[in-house]
């Protein structure tokens, strides 16, 4: 926990999931204020409830609508499954102008959901840029890292490649994956994020295959 962490907050919109809600287990942890945000504001409270059982008293987390946290955080994490990627979006738009939105979305398809099945903008996150326009700063990020690794407080033997529509929201972002303890790396142009985001396609198969649960990536051949 440190000074620059206690000043910022976090929305994690559609937070009541695995994803999400252990992702704000792991901010809320290291000292963020977490808002988890839900179409459903009774289901945010539980999801928040259960994070405080968890990690005790002196933690910052609350659970409340998808407008409401969107509004009261800096920096919006999104990680809706996709068939509620646009909808949700189109709901917080106004209230994300001005901050970054890290998009954790995957467009899977079910049933063939390890086959990859990219949106006609080229990813979920591009799709997102356009839905919310140059007023946002839109990130990619955690599609790779398995729900299975985040409830807990494990090391996490995987990376997260980010991508994003600038150099220092990308930044901001690893800042972000490095609180959460994982190893980010920055990947480029948001453009990359259709290699990253069809790379869960394939670990998903990956793991059906092999009979495991959590397959990820690491980056190998470069100085951490």
């Amino acid at each position: 926990m440190n000074d620059s962490s206690l000043l910022l907050s976090i929305a994690v919109l559609g937070g009541t999931g695995k994803e999400g809600k252990g992702l704000a287990f792991r901010w809320a942890r290291a000292g963020y204020r977490v808002y988890i945000g839900s179409r459903s504001a009774e289901k945010a409270v539980a999801a928040a409830n259960e994070i405080k059982e968890m990690l005790g008293d002196g933690i910052s987390v609350e659970g409340m609508g998808n407008l409401e946290a969107a509004h009261e955080a800096h920096i919006a994490v999104l990680t809706v499954p996709y068939s509620a990627h646009r909808d949700t979006l189109e709901s917080v738009k106004d209230e994300l102008k001005g901050k970054i939105l890290v998009d954790v979305t995957v467009p899977l398809v079910p049933p063939k959901v390890a086959m990859v099945q990219m949106p006609s903008a080229g990813s979920a996150a591009q799709e997102a840029k356009q839905i919310l326009g140059d007023d946002v700063q839109v990130c990619a990020a955690f599609q790779n890292i398995s729900h299975e690794h985040l409830l807990d407080n494990a090391d996490v033997e995987c990376d997260v490649l980010v991508t994003g529509t600038s150099k220092d929201a990308r930044a901001e972002t690893i800042k972000l994956v490095e609180a959460a303890g994982l190893h980010g790396w920055d990947a480029g142009p948001i453009e990359n994020s259709v290699v990253i985001e069809g790379m869960t396609s394939i670990l998903i198969g990956i793991n059906k295959k092999y009979g495991s649960t959590h397959a990820g990536i690491k980056i190998t051949g470069v100085e951490r």
